[in-house]
C-alpha cells in the first residue's frame, strides 16, 4: 500500500467510524421521555430541543454537534435521535417526537417524505444552496458521463454499489436514472454508507473500476480521487438547498431559537471545512472538541451565532 493510501485508510477510518453508528434513541430503553416540547419555558426561548438526525449522512451529523454547542451555550438543554433511515426522521417530526431536523434535503432527495408528513413539519429555512445528488467513479476510470455506462455492466461487475434502502438517493436512482439511461444489467446494491465507503476504499487502493452513489456536499468527494459522472438526461434531479426542519408548533414554542436556525447559513468552504474537522480530524467520541475547534477557525460564524 502506497503512503498516499495508507494516509487516507487513517482518514476513512475516522469518517467510518462516524457513519457505522447504529440507529439509537436517545433514552429510548429506559422509557424515558426525551421529547423536547418547549413547556416550563419562556415560549420564546425553550428550554429543551431534540435535534434527529442520521449519523451515516455526516451533513446533519455535523449540524447537529453543532447546534447542540449554540444551543447549550445558550442555556438550552439539547438531547439527540439518532436514527438510521429517513423515512422515521420524517414521521418523527411530524409527530412531535422530533423537534429538529438540522439538515433535511426537503426539495428533491425527500420529496417524497414532504409530500407524506408536510402538512406538520415547519420549514425554519435554507442553510447550505447547491446539495447535489450524483453517481461517481474514480478519476482513473475512463468514463465521464451516466451514459457511457451503457452497455458497460461488464466493467463494473454488473454493479452500482449504492447506500441506504430508504434513502432518497437510491429511490431515485432506481426510479429515475437506471430506466432514464438503459441500466437494467446492472444492480444497485443497497446497503449503507458505510459498506458503500468500504467497498469504494478498497477499489480506489487496487485502482479496480467501481461506480458509487454519492452526493455534495459530503467529505468522501475529498478524500477519495473522484469525479462526478455528468447526468445529461437531468435524471439525478436539480441542485436544491439543505433546510432546517422543525415540527409543527417549533416557532411557537421556541421563537428565538427557530428564528436563530432560520437565519443560518453556511457557505460551501465553511461547510466542507466544518465536517472535516468533525469527521475526519477528530472523529468519533471527539465531535464536541471539533466544534469548538471549527468556531476557534470561524468566529465571525461564532460571533452570529452566540451574540
Amino acid at each position: 500500500m502506497s503512503a498516499s493510501s495508507m494516509r487516507r485508510t487513517t482518514r476513512l477510518a475516522a469518517g467510518l467510524a462516524a457513519v457505522a453508528l447504529t440507529a439509537t434513541a436517545c433514552g429510548g430503553d429506559d422509557g424515558t421521555d426525551t421529547t423536547a416540547t418547549g413547556t416550563g419555558g419562556d415560549a420564546g426561548n425553550c428550554e429543551s430541543v431534540t435535534l434527529g438526525f442520521l449519523p451515516s449522512w455526516t451533513d446533519g451529523l455535523s449540524t447537529a454537534y453543532l447546534w447542540q454547542n449554540v444551543l447549550e451555550d445558550r442555556g438550552v438543554e439539547v438531547e439527540f435521535q439518532e436514527l438510521g433511515e429517513a423515512a422515521p426522521l420524517y414521521a418523527g417530526l411530524a409527530g412531535g417526537d422530533v423537534d429538529v431536523y438540522p439538515s433535511g434535503w426537503s426539495e428533491v432527495t425527500h420529496a417524497d417524505y414532504m409530500d407524506e408528513f408536510g402538512d406538520d413539519i415547519e420549514d425554519l429555512g435554507a442553510w447550505y444552496e447547491g446539495a447535489v445528488l450524483t453517481l461517481a467513479v474514480p478519476e482513473y476510470v475512463d468514463i465521464d458521463s451516466i451514459a457511457d455506462l451503457t452497455g458497460n455492466a461488464d466493467q463494473f461487475g454488473g454493479r452500482i454499489v449504492g447506500i441506504e434502502p430508504g434513502a432518497g438517493l437510491t429511490r431515485i436512482t432506481k426510479e429515475e436514472v437506471i430506466p432514464a439511461y438503459g441500466l437494467d444489467s446492472y444492480e444497485l446494491v443497497e446497503s449503507s454508507t458505510t459498506a458503500m465507503l468500504a467497498e469504494l476504499q478498497s477499489a480506489v487502493d487496487a485502482e479496480e473500476d467501481i461506480v458509487v452513489t454519492l452526493w455534495r456536499p459530503f467529505w468522501a468527494n475529498s478524500e477519495f480521487p473522484m469525479k462526478d459522472l455528468e447526468d445529461p438526461e437531468g435524471a439525478l434531479g436539480e441542485p436544491e438547498a439543505l433546510h432546517t426542519l422543525a415540527r409543527a408548533g417549533f416557532s411557537d414554542d421556541c421563537a428565538e431559537v427557530a428564528e436563530l436556525m432560520g437565519d443560518f447559513t453556511l457557505t460551501d468552504e465553511q461547510y466542507g471545512s466544518l465536517e472535516n474537522m468533525v469527521v475526519n480530524e477528530y472523529g468519533e467520541g471527539e465531535y464536541e472538541e471539533a466544534v469548538e475547534a471549527w468556531f476557534e477557525e470561524n468566529p465571525d460564524v461564532e460571533e452570529a451565532l452566540k451574540s
